[in-house]
């Protein structure tokens, strides 16, 4: 099994910066890709960032261009590093992998609130 812990979110003012942590344990050898999900209140779960083995990351369209992201093999973390943050950026933020042979596994999340 793998679980995934995440860590970083809190208050931010617009225009502020922010960089969130997942750090995963388990069976971390079975993951495949990795990243980054996020759910405001009354929308769907959408895609931030996610990375695969090969080290190629694709981001989702409402943060593409305000977002670093990169994955840790040896400590079996990955971060994303969010810039130029609005109110439309207020989610609760989940670290996602896709787990070679199983099913994909979410942490619980992380809110991140972006005030005016």
């Amino acid at each position: 099994q793998v679980q995934l812990v995440e860590s970083g979110g809190g208050l931010v003012q617009a225009g502020g910066n922010l960089t969130l942590s997942c750090t995963a344990s388990g069976s971390t050898y079975r993951i495949d890709a990795i990243g980054w999900h996020r759910q405001a209140p009354g929308n769907q779960r959408e895609l931030v960032a996610l990375i695969n083995r090969d080290g190629t990351p694709n981001y989702g369209d409402s943060m593409k261009g305000r977002v670093a992201f990169w994955r840790d093999y040896r400590r079996d973390m990955v971060f994303l590093q969010m810039r130029d943050l609005n109110t439309e950026d207020t989610a609760v933020y989940y670290c996602y992998a896709d787990i070679r042979g199983g099913r994909g596994v979410w942490g619980q999340g992380t809110q991140v609130t972006v005030s005016s």
